[in-house]
């Protein structure tokens, strides 16, 4: 009755009102006459043009074009970030080579059409608008990123090299500018300008690649990896105000009326530090988690930002110099920090600053380069950076007592400009300093410098080997203990396979060596918080050894490479057993949802990459995911790949053996039984155990040791009250490729699931 009434109100009440409308329209029309003078009728042949007109209005206006610049920035940046990503790269070179990709060194030379109506001339100014925007974010970050209280106790030790690496290559750019000058700068730029600029341009480190590196080498825990952080803080702070003395000296015109702009700068660096860093201080003090942080304090640390880009671009130095010091003076707080990233990061990393690639892009005219003389241009300029910014970081570095390796490490990750590189780069630019061929040279050697990072720390390494083994192996490997190993995302499977690991060695731990390895994405980590994040994460896992008196040693590495970390690190470790998780994929709604057909993957570049070049279907035969299966191909040890609904307890225990090659299973029976009193439930599925003496003579001994603890069971037994109780569920991987084909039903019901693969 209710539904009948709802429906005849609102019938009623939308007819009413439509009718009244309509009266209404009915009576305005005659209040026309003497205000419609001209009337444009449109034939009805024209009709379709007139429907085309318009569509084509709408597709060019700006804010359509606007739009379908960022969709396509922000697909090509996700591209080519992803395959260099793939050959080892930093995913910065792939966004820089998109904007290239997208400028008139490629699309604008060959298809000039579709490049003029994506990239109009009338677009760009609201392009470089909005990626200015994204920069200022980005700058921000970047000073948030620095640990400044770590920076002051280590300085001391690094500010010698630091300094060497921005005055050798400096000297050097101001020396190149000397033999180029006449015949690249352009018309009315004077020398001092000219040659200030190519300095600086030499001196600049990528501090926010340099660290990603420094994380996906797992060297952040070691004095190398924390020597180069401290050196790279040390040379963004001192790089940047030097470029804002630069700037400054630009466009005073004289060294001696840039004196009132740099008087300026330092009145507002003042001010900052000693104003507004403590009224900031207390603020992140109070308001330092996500419940606490409302909009309207949010609305204070972002209008500080504006305020202070907007402070420097007037003074003169600009406005990314006032976006850098807002960051570096925002509460030391790791809360604070961490909570104010998530805000900003994303939309400044993912959606703004790839449109300051493509933009630096369009800019870049690699086409300019047309003649040998050029490209000799070119070599010199990537030649002097390379020996200014590496050899004078290595020299300096072993001057302070560094062995060769670690100084040629440090010249290696120094010499890293990408993304800094391309902002000052452009600066330049729009100063008029560099002239178009220069700024397209110098965009490749931000490239090179950048891509040459990697091979050179993989050469440095091989020249250099280390004859020492990594500590954790090396211990493990002098102890005649059964090793385990298990690599856990997430710390409530984490802690399911603590309880697992105690299920196998809890009365024999001492005689064990555990250890946990947990992986976090290279790219979503900072600086300032890793030891927080490694603390964080292992946390739960110590806590629930304790409960079983377990020792478990840590292994925390950054990576963006999963599968690869975990393989070497089981296979150099020597473990006797791993176990991993079943992979994200697998979990999609539920894990066994996926298996009978029910859920839905999310599908990824890697597995699209896979799927188009034919290595493998997106989701394995088995149900595996690509990370799983490449796992499954290359560990030498025992697998367990483990599928956790929820695991509390390991006291009842079911194992499906198919055949006699599931035998080994019964060792993990016997452990089970041993060091947790586990009741097992073994279902014979085929009638092979009956065959099978060892296996009869198996359980008899354990029945003798142990009564009530084992029990035999035929393929009759394995129904969905049986399993509804019990906690855990046991069987070989070829089992499991079995029942995934032939018979997944049964699989809906089953526990949690530890699929086992021997040696």
């Amino acid at each position: 009755m209710s539904s009948v009434k709802n429906m005849l109100f609102y019938v009623f009440t939308v007819g009413g009102f439509f009718c009244l409308m309509y009266l209404i329209v009915l009576k305005g029309t005659p209040l026309e006459a003497g205000k419609i003078t001209k009337v444009q009728t449109v034939p009805k042949s024209n009709s379709i043009g007139q429907i085309t007109d318009t569509l084509h209005h709408n597709v060019t206006h700006p804010l359509a074009i606007l739009l379908l610049q960022i969709i396509t920035i922000i697909i090509a940046a996700r591209i080519f970030g992803f395959i260099f990503k793939k050959i080892g790269q930093p995913t910065v070179i792939g966004e820089i080579i998109a904007g290239i990709f997208l400028g008139p060194s490629f699309i604008g030379m060959f298809f000039p059409e579709f490049s003029l109506f994506l990239f109009p001339k009338s677009s760009l100014p609201n392009l470089q608008f909005i990626s200015q925007i994204g920069l200022i974010l980005f700058m921000f970050i970047v000073g948030m990123e620095l640990d400044l209280k770590t920076l002051r106790k280590k300085a001391h030790e690094a500010v010698i090299i630091s300094h060497a690496s921005i005055i050798f290559p400096f000297a050097l750019g101001m020396g190149l500018a000397y033999i180029i000058y006449q015949t690249y700068a352009p018309e009315n730029i004077n020398f001092l300008s000219f040659s200030l600029f190519i300095g600086i341009s030499m001196s600049i480190t990528a501090f926010p690649v340099l660290a990603r590196i420094v994380q996906e080498r797992q060297l952040t825990k070691t004095r190398i990896g924390t020597i180069v952080i401290t050196c790279a803080a040390a040379d963004d702070i001192t790089a940047w105000c030097i470029l804002a003395a630069v700037i400054a000296i630009v466009k005073a015109g004289s060294v001696v009326s840039s004196i009132y702009i740099i008087a300026m700068a330092v009145a507002y660096v003042f001010l900052m530090l000693k104003v507004v860093q403590p009224f900031l201080k207390r603020l992140g003090d109070i308001y330092s988690h996500q419940d606490t942080l409302s909009k309207p304090v949010v609305a204070i640390f972002f209008t500080t930002l504006l305020i202070s880009s907007y402070l420097t671009e007037v003074i003169g130095i600009h406005a990314l110099f006032g976006a850098f010091m807002a960051g570096a003076i925002m509460p030391q707080n790791l809360h604070f920090r961490n909570v104010f990233i998530e805000k900003v990061e994303d939309v400044s990393l993912v959606l703004l600053l790839p449109l300051f690639f493509v933009f630096t892009g369009l800019r870049t005219q690699i086409g300019l380069l047309n003649d040998v003389d050029l490209w000799q241009t070119c070599g010199l300029i990537v030649a002097v950076a390379v020996i200014g910014k590496f050899f004078g970081s290595a020299v300096a570095a072993k001057v302070v007592g560094q062995s060769w390796k670690d100084s040629l490490m440090i010249g290696a990750l120094m010499n890293t400009r990408g993304l800094m590189e391309l902002i000052v780069l452009n600066i330049g630019f729009d100063l008029g300093i560099l002239p178009p061929s220069i700024f397209a040279m110098m965009v490749i050697m931000a490239l090179a410098t950048t891509f040459m990072t990697g091979p050179a720390l993989d050469l440095i390494n091989y020249v250099f080997k280390d004859k020492k083994e990594d500590v954790l192996a090396s211990e493990v490997q002098k102890h005649n203990k059964y090793k385990i190993l298990f690599s856990f995302g997430d710390s409530e499977r984490g802690k399911s396979m603590i309880r697992i690991v105690n299920s196998l060695v809890g009365k024999t731990a001492n005689n064990c060596l555990i250890s946990a390895l947990h992986l976090e994405p290279s790219n979503e980590l900072h600086q300032y918080n890793i030891r927080e994040v490694e603390r964080d994460s292992f946390k739960p896992i110590k806590r629930e050894a304790n409960k079983y008196n377990l020792a478990v040693q840590t292994q925390f590495k950054p990576t963006l490479d999963f599968e690869k970390e975990i393989i070497d690190t089981a296979n150099q470790g020597d473990y006797d057993l791993l176990i991993v998780g079943m992979g994200q994929s697998m979990y999609e709604g539920s894990f066994l949802g996926k298996i009978i057909g029910i859920t839905t993957t999310i599908i990824n570049p890697e597995k699209l990459f896979n799927t188009l070049a034919g290595n493998e279907k997106i989701i394995g035969n088995n149900g595996f995911d690509n990370r799983t299966n490449a796992i499954v191909r290359s560990v030498k040890m025992e697998l367990g790949i483990f599928a956790d609904k929820g695991l509390k307890k390991v006291d009842d225990v079911v194992i499906i053996m198919l055949n006699n090659e599931d035998e080994f299973l019964m060792n993990y029976a016997q452990k089970m039984i041993n060091n947790n009193a586990s009741r097992i439930m073994i279902i014979d599925y085929y009638d092979k155990i009956k065959q099978s003496l060892t296996i009869k003579e198996t359980i008899r001994a354990i029945e003798h040791h142990a009564p009530n603890h084992i029990a035999l069971y035929p393929k009759e037994n394995l129904t969905a009250d049986f399993l509804q109780n019990k906690d855990l569920g046991l069987l070989s991987l070829g089992a499991w490729n079995y029942f995934i084909e032939n018979e997944p039903e049964w699989l809906a019901h089953v526990p949690s699931l530890l699929i086992l693969k021997k040696a």
